[in-house]
């Protein structure tokens, strides 16, 4: 007879299941065992664990589960980006996006069910917020996806050549989705563990990629802790502009941040900092703006990842004309900074940049929490 409130094994990166499995009596490489079998193989069924001893997969039955999100929606889109809206439970959904490009596959990844940062732009943060992602569903959007990705993959192959490419299909993983990672920041790094460890998934510290709004303690806590590559969401040239754009502005401004930033990167697996930047039409586009961005970052090895906004209803921003971003773009060209532009992928399935809405009960009321964030920098 199953327990009524069997352990999700996902919750755990390899240190964590050790040390369960230690409470069951088990050794050590009998965790490591069941971790390969879930994040290698893709696999929920104990009975299908075949090297792992038939009482300890009993036992497991037991007392224990491999649950990812539930998808309750799969769109395409006409570029091939794929979106998933994930049932986490309580009436919250989240989405969870996979990019697929000539050299890579990249998997945006969701951390909160909602965001209580408000950023002016963004339509998940106009949503209002729940609650954290457990490490489970974080992780558990990859596993997820791993799977998924991998029975098309082989459905296709076998019309086509009745052969199978094991190579792997997630290449990268961002942490770009719905809400404020370091906001969450111990089930985060739980799932950024996993995706490193070579008994789970085996990325490059260079591929895995933590997005944050500028939480500078829990930048500082992350280049402790799991430095993997920082993207940070700066979006305005100066502190009055980023106070309105992105509300945390208030409580860690520019100078703080930029600090962090340089701190970061003497742990960083790239000896740079990617910073993004929302293109809205009138608000932050200008030359000047670009100017003071080349004063701002002068100390700070970076480069630029301009986003050419992405409309949703009642956002009262404007996407920047392809020339203005071009202009932009070439003022930090021209000061040796290197600047890409966003390619937009995606948007016909509301899966592009800022567009992530899911679907979130507020029920934290987004504005009481962030007061006291706001009341502590007075």
């Amino acid at each position: 007879m199953s327990t009524p409130n069997p352990v999700n094994l996902l919750d755990f990166d390899v240190d964590g299941l050790v040390a369960w499995f230690a409470g069951l009596g088990e050794k050590p490489f009998r965790a490591r065992q069941v971790m390969r079998w879930m994040h290698h193989e893709g696999c929920d069924d104990f009975d299908a664990m075949t090297d792992v001893a038939k009482s300890l997969r009993a036992k497991l039955k037991d007392i224990a589960v491999i649950r990812p999100p539930v998808p309750v929606r799969d769109s395409i889109s006409a570029d091939g980006t794929r979106k998933w809206l994930l049932d986490v439970g309580n009436a919250n959904a989240v989405e969870t996006v996979f990019i697929p490009e000539t050299s890579r596959g990249t998997l945006c990844v969701s951390s909160q069910a909602g965001c209580a940062l408000d950023c002016a732009f963004c339509s998940t943060g106009k949503q209002g917020f729940n609650r954290n992602l457990s490490a489970a569903e974080i992780i558990g959007q990859l596993w997820l996806a791993n799977k998924l990705l991998g029975a098309a993959r082989d459905e296709a192959q076998d019309l086509e050549t009745g052969e199978k490419d094991n190579g792997r299909i997630i290449s990268n993983v961002v942490m770009m989705g719905m809400g404020e990672p370091l906001a969450n920041f111990d089930n985060v790094v739980t799932a950024l563990r996993l995706m490193l460890d070579d008994h789970a998934y085996g990325l490059s510290r260079r591929r895995v990629t933590v997005s944050t709004s500028g939480i500078v303690p829990a930048m500082d806590r992350l280049r402790e802790e799991c430095p993997v590559a920082l993207a940070v969401s700066l979006h305005a040239s100066n502190d009055t502009l980023r106070d309105r754009l992105v509300p945390i502005n208030q409580k860690y401004p520019l100078r703080e941040l930029m600090a962090a930033c340089q701190r970061y990167l003497e742990r960083a697996p790239r000896d740079f900092v990617t910073f993004e930047y929302v293109m809205l039409d009138g608000v932050n586009d200008s030359d000047a703006h670009a100017r003071e961005l080349v004063a701002l970052v002068r100390d700070t090895p970076c480069k630029f990842n301009l986003i050419p906004f992405n409309p949703f209803p009642n956002s009262g921003f404007q996407r920047s004309s392809a020339e203005r971003i071009r202009r932009f773009a070439g003022i930090l060209i021209d000061a040796g900074i290197v600047t890409t532009t966003r390619k937009t992928r995606g948007d016909d399935v509301d899966a592009a940049c800022g567009q992530l809405a899911g679907q979130v009960q507020d029920k934290t009321r987004r504005t009481v929490r962030l007061q006291p964030v706001m009341e502590e920098r007075k």
